[in-house]
């Protein structure tokens, strides 16, 4: 994370300053948990808003069968191999449940010639990741069928065995709770107006929060907002290209199955199904861009989900609809779609972090510390060329 040449440094604070966090998604609840484990004192202020990508994510950490390419995959190949000392952190807490497996990542097609020519490439990349991605094997149909009794019979695919998948709100109360262990305090409220205080000479801090109960001052502040962080810096007059893509996912359930080794897949186009513990799968996801923060689950959005998935994976088709969960991703404009982190230029002791796309749930923990050491002015290392 890097600042551009003509910005001014960034001022940072010491382990004694008071933090505001403006979010509780996996960017704030990282971000959050990093700075009050290096001993700063943080305050998360959320108010819990329909929509949030994190609650409604698909849960997969297996970054290497993306179909992204450049910076934004150094960084979204970065956070998988930052997962297993992030997730030591957490567990050296006493935190019981963290909500993840290592279960493995299967990519289907039923072209041999497609996936001979991505399996290039997710080689590559396994090879690279070391032992995080584990080992990959060519499967064919009937071991396929093993794997993942669903599938249809005419696919074949190759597994990598350290793929993993999360439960998005069980990792964020993880977190939020690992924050909380070191101090942080949760603020269930909405910040209804951000102001510079200018009172750094004043003893006070440098930016004013007014929730609907109360007023409080921060040395810095960070916004985590997901897609609402470019209407909160807009109001601040700090624009950012973040724009809003609804996802609408699907739950099902599978009445005495156990579907907890199950790998995920990934039939290498938009969509994918996760299966997780108790019978319960869930496929996704729509892409819509230009619906803004409309968070209905929609007939035609339901129809094109369940599609995806029983087209490839037609023994689905008995499956329960549980429910369905509608997130709002926080897409990046910038060039590559990369993520925001880092300080807002012109705008002393502001930061940003968002802009995740639906890679958030992966890069969230490793971008998250970064933007920590950054702001303590320990200096963070180089990711995918972030810049502010």
């Amino acid at each position: 994370m890097t600042s551009t040449a003509t910005d001014a440094p960034a001022r940072t604070v010491d382990s004694c300053a008071r933090v505001g966090v403006i979010g509780s998604g996996i960017a704030g609840a990282s971000t959050a948990f990093a700075l009050a484990s290096r001993g700063v004192d943080v305050t998360i202020i959320d108010d819990a808003m329909a929509g949030q990508a994190t609650a409604a994510s698909a849960g997969i950490i297996a970054p290497w069968v993306s179909t992204s390419t450049g910076a934004y995959y150094e960084t979204y190949a970065a956070g998988g191999n930052f997962y297993p000392a992030f997730f030591e952190r957490l567990g050296a807490l006493g935190i019981p449940d963290l909500g993840y497996r290592r279960s493995g990542a299967l990519v289907v097609n039923n072209d041999p010639d497609t996936l001979a020519e991505a399996a290039v490439t997710i080689r590559e990349r396994v090879t690279a990741a070391g032992s995080v991605a584990g080992e990959i094997h060519d499967v064919d149909a009937a071991e396929l069928a093993e794997l993942f009794p669903p599938i249809a019979p005419d696919m074949t695919g190759l597994l990598i065995t350290g793929g993993g998948r999360v439960d998005g709100r069980v990792l964020r109360d993880a977190i939020l709770t690992g924050a909380s262990q070191h101090g942080a305090r949760f603020v269930a409220d909405s910040a209804q107006a951000i102001t510079p205080s200018g009172g750094k000479t004043a003893g006070r801090g440098t930016w004013s929060v007014r929730t609907t109960s109360a007023m409080e001052d921060f040395d810095a502040l960070v916004i985590a907002g997901g897609a609402r962080s470019a209407d909160l810096l807009d109001r601040l007059g700090h624009p950012v290209g973040i724009a809003p893509q609804r996802g609408q996912l699907l739950h099902l359930g599978l009445r005495g199955v156990n579907t907890s080794p199950w790998p995920t897949i990934h039939p290498l186009d938009h969509h994918y199904i996760t299966p997780f513990d108790g019978g319960r799968i869930v496929a996704g996801a729509t892409r819509e861009d230009g619906v803004g923060f409309d968070v209905r689950a929609t007939a035609a959005g339901t129809k094109q989900v369940l599609d995806d998935a029983l087209r490839i994976a037609p023994g689905l088709a008995e499956a329960t609809v549980l429910e369905t969960r509608v997130g709002v991703r926080p897409m990046s404009t910038r060039e590559g779609a990369l993520p925001y982190a880092g300080a807002v230029p012109g705008a002393d002791g502001l930061w940003l972090t968002s802009g995740f796309g639906a890679g958030g749930l992966t890069m969230g923990p490793l971008i998250g510390d970064g933007l920590a050491r950054l702001i303590l002015g320990e200096g963070a290392p180089e990711i995918a060329h972030l810049a502010p």
